[in-house]
């Protein structure tokens, strides 16, 4: 056993499900790992904005790794709609994946380290030291953190922070057999990356998918694999959960999303529903649920987002529409309460919201980063008459961008004031900012 002292995953699990520790932000995340850029690749400086730039001291944030603060770009003070609070820039290698829990920002790289980071402003806190290198996904649950690396295994870590910073390996998924000592793979290992992870938290099971288009259930605590089946014909990108009935949702390069269940009292799960079939690739999937609804959202290359409702008698998907607006692949989705989160290859973030009728609207386009964003995160506050989302964005241009976005309640949008603010805002940032010399790469197909 690998556990820590006598502190097991389970105990963990149990003491966030009692509420021992509680995140002062609601949390959530969405990474996305299908376009690979180019190591050298150089983007040119976005055209010039009306906003004012607030210039920082470019310093080095460790001696050890090469990550600067790099000059914030904020909104003006009358602006309605976002600012941005942080960007820190990675010099050397790809960002690939980033996870929020509580007020810390996780990252993974390229390198064997996951840094953290203290949100929102990204003051480095520490960092975690695997044996693997390539992060390719990260998952945070509470106090424990999921990461996934070019060994094609999966490390689970105590990231409890009381008194500094000093997270603890508690397993490696999956645990070499005493019985293979020699063994160079467990028969129950991916055979390719790891792209996306997900958490049942009823069932305590860890999924994940990968490229060699399988997906894996984990019983983390007992350090097993419980299923493994053969998804998809092509790279598993995403997956998605719904807490409420345990539904697993999947999403492939091969341009389907399917729904499985796992068979009651088994550990095995079954194909239930394909929504779709199209030759685009699906890359991102996002579930919005609550009491009364529940939406699906996929993001494919061709810019669409597709989105289906579940009937409440007989729970069934039902196809609702999709929504446009970006110019090449939709890469990342991030669903949080009734607002969508939307990363694209076209560099830009769009936030729709859904109203009661079930209607989308598009209420902001930000357009800072210089190359395709490829993971969003967010976390969610609240006051009495503004609701605040704070935005993480991570983009090919290496760079890691935190974004704080104001929503006026429906008490300050009947101020037509507001409402004239908020449409002239919305008619501005519409149009994608998209860097001459990466634009002129994809239209040669020299793809990132």
């Amino acid at each position: 056993m690998e556990f820590y002292r006598k502190r097991t995953l389970q105990s963990l699990m149990e003491e966030e499900r009692n509420g021992v520790w509680l995140p002062s932000r609601a949390c959530f995340t969405a990474h996305q790992n299908v376009y690979e850029p180019e190591p050298n690749s150089q983007f040119a400086s976005a055209r010039a904005s009306s906003a004012s730039v607030m210039s920082i001291p470019l310093c080095t944030t460790s001696a050890e790794t090469p990550w600067t603060l790099s000059p914030i770009h904020m909104s003006s003070p009358n602006s309605l709609l976002y600012q941005c609070l942080a960007s820190l820039h990675r010099h050397e290698g790809d960002i690939f994946a980033i996870a929020v829990s509580g007020d810390v920002i996780f990252t993974g790289s390229e390198t064997c380290r996951i840094h953290a980071w203290e949100q929102p402003y990204c003051t480095k806190i520490g960092h975690i030291k695997a044996n693997a290198s390539e992060v390719r996904a990260i998952l945070a649950y509470g106090k424990v953190l999921f990461t996934t690396h070019s060994d094609f295994k999966i490390r689970v870590w105590d990231v409890s922070i009381t008194e500094g910073f000093h997270p603890k390996k508690i397993t490696t998924l999956p645990q070499r057999s005493p019985f293979f000592l020699f063994s160079r793979k467990n028969s129950h290992q991916h055979k390719d990356y790891i792209t996306c992870l997900a958490y049942n938290h009823v069932e305590k099971l860890l999924y994940t998918g990968s490229w060699d288009r399988t997906v894996k259930a984990w019983k983390v605590s007992e350090n097993q694999c419980v299923d493994s089946f053969l998804a998809h014909k092509g790279h598993v990108n995403a997956i998605v959960i719904n807490q409420q009935d345990g539904c697993v949702f999947s999403c492939s390069s091969d341009g389907t999303v399917k729904i499985w269940r796992r068979v009651y009292g088994e550990g095995s799960h079954m194909l239930t529903t394909t929504l779709k079939f199209q030759p685009s690739p699906v890359n991102a999937l996002a579930l919005s649920s609550s009491s009364n609804t529940c939406f699906l959202y996929s993001g494919s290359s061709d810019g669409l987002i597709n989105f289906w409702e579940k009937e409440r008698m007989s729970g069934r998907f039902n196809n609702r529409g999709f929504l446009q607006g970006h110019h090449f692949a939709v890469l990342c989705l991030e669903a949080v309460m009734e607002l969508l989160l939307i990363g694209s290859e076209d560099t830009t973030i769009k936030i729709w919201r859904r109203d009661e009728n079930h209607f989308h609207s598009c209420l902001v386009v930000i357009d800072r980063h210089q190359g395709p964003v490829r993971c969003l995160a967010a976390a969610l506050e609240m006051e009495s008459i503004v609701m605040w989302l704070l935005v993480y964005s991570v983009s090919s241009d290496q760079t890691l961008k935190v974004w704080r976005v104001k929503f006026p309640t429906e008490k300050n949008l009947q101020d037509s004031e507001v409402n004239e603010q908020l449409t002239e805002n919305i008619e501005f940032k519409i149009s994608p900012v998209l860097s001459p010399s990466w634009v002129e790469k994809k239209l040669q197909g020299n793809h990132f």
